[in-house]
């Protein structure tokens, strides 16, 4: 694996920021390049990514909510939203998606999955 995203799904929790920056430091010192997805699955059906790195999620665990922003998607519970989500995953050469979030963001990981 050499791309991976992760993303931020439903509402702002305590530790969202913290979990991003473990996933950005874990892979990358694996040799996995990250991209951040902005507004959850919103953002991924949009293809709203950004590359992050070590500075980016330097001193982020002292920010509240988190840095990737979050949004909750209707669009995205329909098979179209899923379909243009995974077109985008696959557009970006993403190979694996890290999702944080609560049980709706989890339902909607194990969506992207089945596809």
């Amino acid at each position: 694996m050499k791309r991976i995203a992760v993303l931020t799904s439903g509402g702002d929790a305590p530790g969202m920021n913290a979990a991003i920056r473990s996933v950005v430091r874990l892979a990358l010192s694996r040799g996995i390049a990250v991209t951040g997805v902005r507004h959850g699955y919103q953002g991924l059906m949009a293809g709203d990514f950004v590359a992050m790195d070590s500075a980016s999620v330097g001193g982020i665990i002292e920010e509240g909510g988190t840095i990737l922003r979050t949004a909750r998607s209707e669009a995205f519970a329909t098979d179209e939203g899923q379909s243009r989500a995974m077109a985008a995953l696959r557009q970006a050469g993403l190979e694996a998606l890290v999702v944080i979030g609560g049980n709706g963001s989890q339902h909607g990981a194990l969506a992207m999955h089945r596809r």
